[in-house]
């Protein structure tokens, strides 16, 4: 019977805390799910504010009236130039460095990787005076080209250190076998390497495209030319002057806003859900 009664709290006991942890998740998960309930639903309402509420009837004129060359075309335009570009130049950059750390052993590894690791605690505002003042002697203030080599240089450090990590569990066998038949270090990290840790590629280019595409700060500061302002930046233009927002304006901006994100997540999901399979590479 002592038994039985144990057994009964213990089961009550494990019950009690299920139910706890699963309203903890579903009380995080209505923080997250709000906001996003309040941008879908604000876009379609014509008298949005900031409420989250059904709208009475549904309409695309919020869209309509953002849908314009100066408000959202040209600023998405110039955010995929600076975004792609330097998504591209950090991949790449990365790959290439995160090569012999990983490939080739040196007393100097540890310490290269401790000094990557800090620069990316380093906050941005500490460097952009001196990164502003730089920018101005070598003339690559207000330009695209100049953004785009310190977006790369900013994700650069965290990229380096996450295709290491996904590099080391590529074996070098393979790379072996490929040097074997003449192939270079170059077309080994080319053709063999980067093919296979294809996940650990797509991770760094998601992390490394949606880390530029949220940052506000940094081309605000290196580019003067409203033209050239990406929609990072151009998004401020929603928030008028004492308190006054059309807020379903800027709820429909923001969808349209976080739609190129969207499309690339779904365009290498496969790739990001996707292992190494390498079980048997290396075998026979």
């Amino acid at each position: 019977m002592a038994l039985l009664t144990r057994g009964t709290t213990f089961t009550s006991r494990r019950t009690g805390r299920r139910l706890a942890a699963d309203a903890g998740l579903l009380v995080l998960a209505a923080a997250f799910a709000l906001p996003l309930a309040w941008v879908i639903l604000s876009a379609l309402d014509a008298h949005a504010d900031l409420t989250v509420k059904v709208p009475d009837g549904v309409t695309l004129s919020n869209f309509d009236a953002v849908l314009k060359p100066d408000i959202t075309f040209t600023p998405m335009l110039n955010s995929l130039i600076l975004c792609g570009g330097g998504t591209l130049l950090t991949v790449v950059c990365a790959a290439l460095a995160a090569y012999p750390l990983s490939r080739f052993r040196s007393r100097l590894n540890r310490p290269f990787l401790l000094t990557i690791l800090f620069a990316t605690s380093l906050p941005i505002t500490a460097i952009m005076v001196p990164v502003y003042a730089l920018f101005v002697r070598v003339n690559l203030i207000d330009t695209m080209q100049g953004t785009i080599f310190f977006f790369a240089a900013s994700q650069l450090p965290f990229a380096i250190w996450l295709m290491k990590n996904f590099m080391d569990g590529v074996p070098k066998e393979l790379e072996e076998a490929a040097w074997t038949d003449g192939a270079s270090s170059f077309q080994s990290l080319v053709r063999i390497v980067l093919p296979l840790m294809g996940p650990g590629v797509a991770v760094v280019t998601v992390f490394s495209f949606v880390m530029m595409w949220g940052n506000f700060f940094v081309p605000f500061m290196l580019l003067l030319t409203p033209d050239q302002m990406p929609a990072s930046v151009s998004i401020n233009e929603f928030f008028g002057n004492r308190g006054m927002v059309v807020y379903g304006q800027l709820a429909a901006f923001s969808v349209i806003y976080s739609t190129p994100v969207l499309l690339l997540y779904v365009l290498i999901a496969r790739r990001l859900g996707g292992g190494f399979a390498l079980g048997g590479a290396v075998k026979g």
